[in-house]
């Protein structure tokens, strides 16, 4: 199977050059063992379920020095994601110590990630591991089981570039491969223009006090930080976004506002739809489409939208 990126296809300004991926389904199914690759690139990333562990494991690849990913349900927030990165010289040889001693027996996904010229050195996989949980701290869109966060950077300069290389090819390949560690609100500059090519639209939405500013961007629909939301949620607030907006102020994305009858934004989160967005700001279920306004003209979402598909 071959992946061609759809920011290609897009062809907005401010995207990415397109970029081609081989996904090869070693059983034929997308459930069972995932072989990625790019072309002209020697890094190769192998995942699969847990259940597919011991399968994996006989491929030569898994006993190469590289590094690997482990992720599970994280048991102290619903609906989240636990992960936890190693290295080693022999990858298949430590997740057999990680199987038999339970350690880290959250997980019920993995990847492996070697290179296919047998390149990775123990310093490669030490700096990749390094690279790797930095990216998803700054991501913060999964909680790392990691005990320590380890800088390793005794590399020759010439290495840490071609490792750097090595860790963006990562940020692509993973999430290809069902493991979304990196995805994070995009960053929105002092004009309103988000880097994703996204546009200058800035929506605003206002309901009871509450006063919410959001763009959409190629991740989803982004409240900004600063937003303000209901506390008191209405009989109609959905039981699902009730248990996204505990999971919100957990985290501390949500915090006390201005009033005891506010909630406000400390920081952006991305919403997967408009709706959403709307319903954790107005604590009821609420119509994105309809509900969000363009600030300059008052054009709802709904309308901008279709207008944008007609262009």
């Amino acid at each position: 199977m071959e992946y061609v990126g759809d920011r290609a296809i897009d062809g907005q300004a401010g995207r990415s050059p397109g970029r081609s991926v081989r996904l090869f389904l070693a059983d034929g199914s997308p459930q069972g063992l995932i072989v990625a690759e790019i072309p002209n690139w020697s890094g190769k990333v192998l995942a699969a379920p847990r259940a597919w562990l011991g399968d994996l494991l006989k491929r030569g690849e898994a006993s190469r020095t590289g590094i690997y990913v482990l992720t599970g349900p994280d048991p102290e927030r619903p609906g989240g994601t636990l992960a936890y990165i190693g290295e080693a010289d022999d990858v298949a040889a430590r997740l057999r110590i990680h199987v038999r001693s339970a350690d880290k027996d959250f997980f019920d996904r993995l990847a492996i990630v070697v290179s296919s010229d047998e390149n990775l050195t123990k310093a490669h996989a030490r700096f990749l591991e390094s690279r790797i949980i930095r990216m998803m701290r700054q991501a913060g869109v999964v909680r790392l089981a990691n005990g320590t966060e380890p800088d390793f950077q005794r590399l020759p300069e010439a290495d840490r570039a071609d490792m750097e290389f090595f860790a963006e090819q990562l940020g692509l390949l993973l999430p290809l491969a069902g493991f979304d560690l990196f995805r994070r609100s995009a960053p929105v500059s002092e004009a309103g223009q988000d880097d994703t090519g996204g546009g200058e639209t800035v929506f605003v939405f206002s309901t009871a006090g509450a006063s919410a500013t959001g763009q959409e961007t190629d991740d989803g629909f982004v409240v900004l930080a600063g937003s303000t939301a209901r506390r008191s949620p209405s009989e109609t607030f959905p039981r699902g976004y009730l248990a996204l907006r505990d999971q919100l102020v957990a985290e501390g994305k949500l915090v006390e506002g201005p009033s005891p009858q506010l909630y406000v934004f400390a920081a952006d989160v991305t919403f997967s739809s408009p709706s959403a967005a709307a319903s954790i700001v107005a604590a009821r279920s609420a119509s994105g489409p309809r509900e969000w306004r363009v600030k300059e003209t008052g054009q709802s979402y709904a309308e901008w939208r279709a207008a944008r598909l007609d262009e």
